[in-house]
């Protein structure tokens, strides 16, 4: 008894050791979409593992390196019951280096090897000088030699000398040089090695399952490593034409994972800063369209149309019908004859036609018989399906705007490395109507600049960033728009023309000073000279002032304002100008202050 009761406590021991040291359960996850805020970015992962019935730990790799602990959400069916979850970071594997770092290390050893040839060669060197110098001291010990054969010796003493002491030089420069460009090498790899965080994370999830089987998790969390940062491309190709507004970011992430096809997309909302519980509104019911097949949108429009890839009609922008047959026998017998396809104004055949993926899909428009033989003649009787496809990036991103933020959704897989560098990105394009003028202060500055008034700019989307300015092809400056400070109208300075030539000069003849009594009497007078050098005709708001007085002793009047609309207040003058092209306007302005004579004014 005593023998079979110590083998099966044993026995138990020994198995709840073997439960006790289990290994857990180690998976890698799959990275799917990313949406990208200001600051931080919210991370969604998939991951699959073959459970047994009971209490295991599993562990779910390849997650970001820096999480908000508590931004952790673990999706999975009702048969597993999560009881707990504990992030770490895999410290035990070691960042593999990027490519960069792989041709540095590269370089630097290519070089180091280099750096040792060069070291055999100096040794050799001044072993061969040694050498040299042993003989000439043996030689010089000798008797019996002539003087010719002494000077033959010792002109090759020193040819020969000369020879390795320059070669020495030489090798010793090229070491040198070799050194100086490890060493800048090395500072490289170090800091390319700051920015190669792919130290990654994992989560321990401490798991119940009720049944064994295969199981789907989907973990999602805040990451404060990741940001983006728009800014604008704004083109004018004239003063007559559209403004265009190109929208970009600029993304960067050091999350400790590449992100490699992700689905993108980026937001102008902060996680995190609205913590007030949701209320829900009344839902009504309503009938709805159902969202049919691609394929079984074309039925009866165009036979045997059949496109590859997402089935959901919401992906085009737009699809137009045009052209209805009668119900005759003959109508019927055409509409079952093939359509021609025509992409982006070029024919290709239905087998080409059906390798189109609806995501690159811009415009579809579908022709009946009448109209597409209108068009491209008999061979298109069974119809005609016209595609345009998206161009560039811009097209592939769909807005969606709300009361509390924006979000610019990439419909198309985006890489991010984990390298801290900024990945750029265009987001859309906008040609938008803009009121340009030109706008001078001579007594600030004496170039003209172009202004774009921006009505309605709501529509656009817009958050404060840089923007590069491109006039007719040229890059002139930056400027930097910020749509929280501005009212109904957005104002962009496009930089400064220099052919609007601005030019402001004290006129002598009409500038006095008078002495009447204890008082100086000044008077001032400018001339202001505009002119159009461009080939269009211009309007320019052209801004000066006189200076005004709080004290009493002095008195500042205005004397001549050439029709300026005058702000009292301020002491701003203000003339609104067109000029033709070539055309020269003069604006003459002054004023007159008295003030004791004694005493100096600030009148410049």
């Amino acid at each position: 008894m005593y023998t079979k009761t110590s083998c099966l406590a044993a026995f138990l021991l020994i198995a709840g050791f073997a439960v006790a040291t289990e290994e857990p359960l180690k998976i890698s996850s799959s990275l799917k979409t990313v949406t990208v805020y200001r600051n931080g970015a919210e991370m969604l992962h998939n991951a699959s593992a073959q459970l047994t019935q009971g209490s295991t730990e599993l562990i779910i790799e390849g997650i970001s390196n820096t999480i908000d602990i508590n931004s952790i959400q673990v999706n999975c069916t009702a048969a597993v019951t999560l009881m707990g979850v504990e992030f770490s970071n895999n410290y035990m594997v070691a960042p593999a280096d990027n490519q960069r770092i792989r041709q540095l290390k590269d370089s630097a050893e290519h070089i180091t090897d280099e750096i040792e040839k060069i070291k055999v060669q100096v040794t050799t060197i001044n072993e061969l000088l040694d050498v040299l110098k042993t003989n000439k001291d043996i030689k010089g010990a000798q008797t019996g030699l002539s003087v010719a054969e002494l000077m033959k010796l010792m002109d090759y003493y020193k040819s020969k000398s000369n020879e390795l002491q320059e070669e020495l030089k030489q090798q010793q420069e090229k070491q040198k040089k070799r050194r100086d460009l490890l060493i800048k090498i090395n500072n490289q790899v170090a800091e390319e090695e700051k920015k190669n965080t792919k130290n990654e994370g994992r989560i321990s999830l401490q798991l119940s399952v009720a049944v064994s089987g295969k199981y789907d998790f989907v973990v999602s969390y805040i990451t404060p490593n990741a940001y983006w940062t728009p800014y604008y491309d704004i083109r004018i190709d004239d003063i007559k034409s559209p403004l265009k507004v190109v929208y970009k970011s600029k993304i960067s992430q050091t999350t400790g994972i590449d992100w490699k096809k992700v689905k993108l997309s980026l937001s102008t909302s902060i996680p995190n800063q609205w913590g007030n519980a949701p209320v829900l509104n009344t839902w009504f019911l309503a009938y709805i369209n159902p969202v049919t097949i691609l394929e079984q949108s074309l039925a009866g429009k165009a036979a045997g149309v059949k496109i590859r890839g997402i089935n959901s009609m919401s992906n085009l922008d737009e699809v137009v019908v045009v052209g209805y047959g009668t119900n005759s026998n003959t109508d019927r017998t055409l509409e079952e004859k093939a359509p021609v396809y025509i992409v982006n104004g070029a024919e290709m055949t239905k087998q080409e036609f059906s390798k189109i993926n609806t995501i690159a899909i811009k415009k579809m428009e579908v022709l009946k018989a009448d109209a597409a033989t209108s068009l491209y003649g008999s061979r298109a009787s069974g119809g005609a399906v016209i595609i345009t496809l998206k161009e560039g990036l811009g097209d592939y991103v769909t807005v969606s705007d709300n009361e509390l933020n924006v979000t610019f959704d990439i419909d198309i897989p985006f890489d991010v490395p984990t390298n801290g560098k900024a990945q750029t990105a265009v987001l859309k394009e906008y040609a938008v109507d803009a009121n340009y003028k030109f706008y001078a202060v001579p007594r600030l500055d004496k170039d003209a600049y172009l202004l774009a008034d921006i009505a309605e700019w709501e529509k656009l989307n817009l958050v404060p960033g840089d923007a590069n300015i491109i006039f007719e092809g040229t890059y002139v400056g930056k400027s930097f728009i910020d749509p929280n400070a501005t009212l109904d109208t957005l104002n962009l300075t496009l930089g400064r023309d220099k052919r609007v030539v601005v030019k402001k000069e004290k006129l002598a003849d009409y500038s006095s000073v008078k002495f009447l009594g204890s008082n100086k009497l000044q008077k001032i007078t400018y001339e202001i000279t505009v002119k159009n050098n461009k080939k269009d005709a211009v309007e320019i708001t052209l801004k000066d002032q006189y200076p005004l007085s709080t004290n009493k002793d002095i008195e500042a009047a205005l004397t001549e304002d050439s029709g300026a609309s005058v702000n009292k207040e301020t002491g701003v003058l203000s003339w609104q100008l067109k000029l033709a092209p070539g055309e020269t306007r003069k604006i003459r302005f002054g004023y007159s202050v008295k003030y004791a004579k004694d005493r100096q004014v600030n009148l410049n």
